[in-house]
């Protein structure tokens, strides 16, 4: 998502990437490669003292109910003679766990169903416990599903692996991954101190309608559709935690205090564009 806008952050910052192994993509666009791994604590020294401000995207571990990967790092950001005045995390609505479908927004409580949303609930935490002590300006965005054209689900399409029916689907939400990118854009300049922001677009769509709506746009045929009971016997155990969770996520706070409209602001813009995007690239 960072990625996306990279050539907007180098017009105005000078930008350093932590990377676990140099890119020379990133090299191209004039980024300062600092070779370390969140996982190995002796290679992020480094970082200490380096930035004014941060864009954290790295995901919590894939075990445990902390996240050590952003407790090390903040280790680092403390350490030393420190200019960070702005942080910007990527989170997820998953914090919000199920809400029956309802319209919620960032206030509401955060009840994580899964261990991988309770490490995003802890990363928060602890993102917030060091703006309160280090006077940093900390914005948590909490992204839904990510999609960009070169990000879409169209394998689970032909490989035609059903969705729920109509009366036991979910709600879901979407954003756009260069949207994502704008939006930290956008947190940096405008985020307030300690303030969450739900970064979505503003669909209103189930699961699958989103996935019908993909299969029209790329020619493929829709996906199945089937009880809950059914689809429990045929789906990952991964795709159906999705398949567990409901809400309408809000994104009017995005809108009022960082000023930010996204490029793409339903699925149906968003999937237009992939699909012309595909032509191009096939022509």
């Amino acid at each position: 998502m960072v990625r996306r806008v990279l050539p907007q952050l180098t017009q105005r910052w000078r930008v350093y990437a932590l990377v676990r192994r140099r890119d020379p993509a990133l090299a191209a666009l004039g980024v300062t490669q600092l070779i370390g791994d969140l996982d190995q604590p002796a290679t992020l020294k480094r970082l200490r003292g380096i930035a004014h401000a941060v864009i954290h995207s790295a995901p919590p571990p894939n075990h445990g109910e902390i996240d050590l990967r952003t407790r090390r790092l903040l280790s680092q950001l403390k350490a030393g003679r420190s200019l960070l005045q702005r942080l910007v995390y990527i989170s997820t609505t998953g914090v919000y766990g199920d809400c029956g479908g309802a319209r919620i927004d960032e206030t509401r409580k955060l009840l994580p169903l899964s261990d991988r949303a309770g490490r995003r609930v802890d990363a928060e935490q602890q993102l917030r416990t060091f703006g309160i002590r280090s006077g940093c300006h900390v914005s948590i965005l909490r992204a839904p599903g990510i999609y960009a054209a070169d990000r879409l689900p169209l394998e689970r399409l032909h490989r035609q692996l059903p969705v729920l029916t109509r009366e036991e689907d979910v709600f879901t939400n979407h954003i756009n991954a260069s949207d994502l990118g704008s939006a930290c854009l956008a947190a940096l300049r405008h985020g307030r101190a300690n303030r969450a922001y739900n970064i979505c677009d503003d669909s209103d769509i189930r699961m699958g309608d989103w996935y019908d709506k993909l299969a029209d746009g790329f020619s493929l045929p829709r996906p199945p559709r089937m009880a809950r009971s059914e689809a429990e016997k045929q789906l990952p155990a991964m795709q159906l935690s999705f398949m567990r969770e409901s809400r309408r996520i809000g994104n009017l706070r995005m809108k009022r205090e960082l000023g930010f409209t996204p490029q793409y602001p339903t699925v149906d813009d968003g999937i237009r564009a992939a699909v012309a995007k595909g032509k191009t690239c096939s022509g």
